[in-house]
């Protein structure tokens, strides 16, 4: 019997493109966290990715995560329904009080839907990580906590992690998010590039399991 995952999959080869979902941003109009995952996504897309956004309009739609119901809003199902079949992930947190956001830390929190997928929360996947905050403390500290939490979901966080500082920048120096491009361009293109390969793997293992 195939699992949830599997069964998104189904119709999906080695010349489909990868796919890759970013999550992150606040409700804020002018959230720079919104800003800076856009422009990783577009990163994405670029370099040949298709990709699918959950931004902070779309994440404080999300009820409160509870484990002991079954019923879930369209929302909920559309975020878990893409991560399923997601090569890879992008996270985008603004630091709060030192650390990942509350709304996008229950965005986590639905992935335990997916705890019983053969291919278990986000196991396989590259995740790119990116962090925006009022000092260097925050920034690096939150960076910190969205890796071990990549991590204890079984994913695989990239190498650099593009922490943004908004404070104001000293006369003459380009605005915070002008002076990260260079970074998320980075994050978008380790996410890519390893999403790729073991993309790669993963159709070999299946070519491998028909063969045989």
């Amino acid at each position: 019997m195939r699992s949830p995952r599997e069964t998104a999959q189904a119709s999906r080869d080695a010349a489909d493109p990868i796919v890759i979902v970013g999550i992150g941003g606040t409700i804020s109009p002018t959230s720079s966290s919104d800003q800076a995952l856009r422009l990783v996504m577009d990163e994405v897309n670029r370099l040949g990715g298709e990709v699918r956004s959950f931004a902070g309009e779309f994440l404080r739609k999300l009820p409160l995560y509870d484990p002991t119901s079954d019923s879930r809003t369209p929302e909920a199902v559309e975020l878990i329904e893409a991560l399923r079949v997601a090569d890879g992930v992008v996270i985008s947190s603004a630091a709060y009080h030192g650390s990942v956001s509350g709304m996008l830390k229950n965005a986590l929190d639905y992935i335990e839907d997916m705890a019983h997928d053969d291919s278990i929360y986000l196991a396989g996947k590259p995740v790119g990580v990116v962090t925006v905050a009022k000092g260097w403390q925050a920034g690096v500290n939150t960076l910190t906590t969205v890796r071990a939490i990549v991590h204890a979901l079984r994913g695989w966080p990239t190498p650099y992690g593009c922490v943004i500082n908004t404070t104001t920048p000293l006369p003459g120096s380009p605005p915070p998010l002008e002076a990260a491009v260079d970074g998320l361009a980075v994050v978008a293109a380790e996410v890519v590039s390893a999403a790729h390969r073991l993309a790669d793997v993963e159709v070999a293992h299946s070519a491998a399991a028909v063969a045989s």
